[in-house]
């Protein structure tokens, strides 16, 4: 793909992602830069850290946007023309969803709704990829796995409300304006930078401590039995590439790797992979009653349209998360 400037002079085409700080956002990053044929552009919050962008230098160009004023995003928008816009920024964390409701509503659904306004206001064309989630699905049975894109929406808490909205947004954007939004329902995906409140980073968090004697030998566990779909996040963002790159304008797909794993094996494998013996504790305040005891992701539809298909092995995955853990401890 080759864009033209106003005077006829092509220039490289330009990706915009937002949320470029995070732990998706900087993997996706990478991906990108490293192709080499893009002008890559990352927006950051006011207070957001470089501490995973650094490396870059100048191959980012950064953009400090509070994306929920509208006149900010604008902006953005007309001096950016992105041809590809990941819209990855949102208000993740499904605890804080639960404490500030209203915020994660308006944060993600104004976010989102400011960057179409802007492609539309601008008479803009690229391709946007809006990024939803398998909570989107909320209380799957046993008789809907593997979850496929149409299996019903039963969300279980306000995160997966606001997902669903930003999801809708973006389709009813395509039916009325004509945009090439591909929307997608990624399922778990773990690796380094992944930040403390999720399963995974948890673990590998406590076992780096424990290696480094600055923790007793002992595992704080919460409910192990449950089981969930983990895919490495390096591929999951050659994933969000490809959904842009060959997705179908208005599709929306699920992301996974089509296998589940129970927490008890996911810890079981760090175990094998620690330098120590350690004691596992039931810990009563993480013991979270879940509505949902498997989730599995349904993904023939993307691979079809993609040709994608994940590279990196769970026990590899997880053996880049605790030595990333095991860098931190260390700093």
């Amino acid at each position: 793909m080759t864009t033209h400037t106003d005077t006829g002079r092509a220039r490289r085409p330009r990706a915009l992602i937002t949320g470029a700080a995070g732990f998706a956002g900087s993997h996706l990053v990478d991906l990108l830069v490293a192709r080499g044929d893009l002008e890559v552009h990352g927006t950051l919050r006011p207070d957001d850290g470089m501490d995973h962008l650094s490396h870059l230098g100048e191959r980012l160009r950064v953009h400090r946007v509070d994306l929920r004023d509208d006149a900010q995003v604008s902006a953005l928008m007309r001096a950016v023309e992105p041809d590809m816009l990941f819209h990855l920024a949102a208000q993740a964390a499904v605890g804080q969803s639960w404490e500030r409701p209203a915020n994660t509503l308006v944060t993600n659904i104004t976010m989102q709704l400011h960057l179409l306004q802007a492609t539309v206001a601008h008479g803009l064309t690229p391709r946007i990829l809006v990024v939803g989630s398998a909570d989107e699905y909320g209380r799957v049975t046993d008789a809907d796995l593997p979850i496929d894109e149409d299996t019903p929406l039963r969300p279980l808490n306000p995160y997966a409300v606001s997902k669903i909205a930003q999801d809708m947004l973006g389709y009813q954007y395509h039916l009325s304006h004509g945009l090439h939004v591909v929307r997608v329902r990624p399922f778990n995906h773990i690796g380094p930078r992944q930040g403390t409140g999720f399963v995974v980073p948890d673990f590998a968090r406590q076992l780096a401590r424990i290696e480094a004697r600055q923790q007793d030998p002992v595992m704080r566990v919460g409910d192990l039995s449950a089981r969930r779909d983990f895919t490495d996040v390096r591929d999951m963002v050659r994933a969000y590439a490809l959904a842009l790159e060959r997705g179908a304008p208005g599709a929306v797909y699920n992301i996974g790797s089509s296998r589940s794993h129970s927490i008890r094996e996911i810890l079981d494998m760090l175990l094998r992979l620690s330098t120590c013996e350690v004691r596992i504790e039931v810990d009563a305040e993480r013991l979270r009653p879940s509505d949902v005891r498997e989730a599995v992701c349904d993904c023939r539809s993307f691979r079809a349209d993609t040709g994608w298909a994940p590279t990196i092995g769970l026990e590899q995955s997880l053996r880049d998360v605790l030595d990333y853990w095991r860098e931190r401890v260390r700093a």
